[in-house]
């Protein structure tokens, strides 16, 4: 199984530890995220993301992380309490945090 994160979503996992002055958080963040394929925010991503933001009601993270696993061919979405039951074009997986 292969792991692909979003730009988008690299800024939000490190906000929390970086805002607290936890280096040491962020920095196991940074290692586990280094081994995942990162999907760029390029111009059709980003056009994606508003087409399903659009049309779903989608927050903008949201939407970036559905387009960019659908730009990248995803699989599923895992993804922590969000409400994704409108995006057919996916198989989203729901995890507890």
């Amino acid at each position: 199984m292969r792991f692909a994160v979003t730009t988008v979503t690299l800024a939000e996992v490190l906000t929390a530890p970086l805002s607290r002055g936890d280096e040491v958080l962020a920095e196991k963040y940074r290692a586990t995220l280094r081994s995942w394929f990162v999907v760029d925010l390029d111009a059709e991503t980003a056009e994606s993301a508003a087409r399903l933001r659009a049309a779903l009601k989608l927050k903008l993270a949201d939407a970036v992380q559905a387009a960019g696993a659908l730009a990248i061919g995803a699989d599923a979405l895992v993804t922590h309490d969000r409400d994704f039951s409108a995006l057919r074009e996916l198989r989203v997986i729901g995890v507890e945090g």
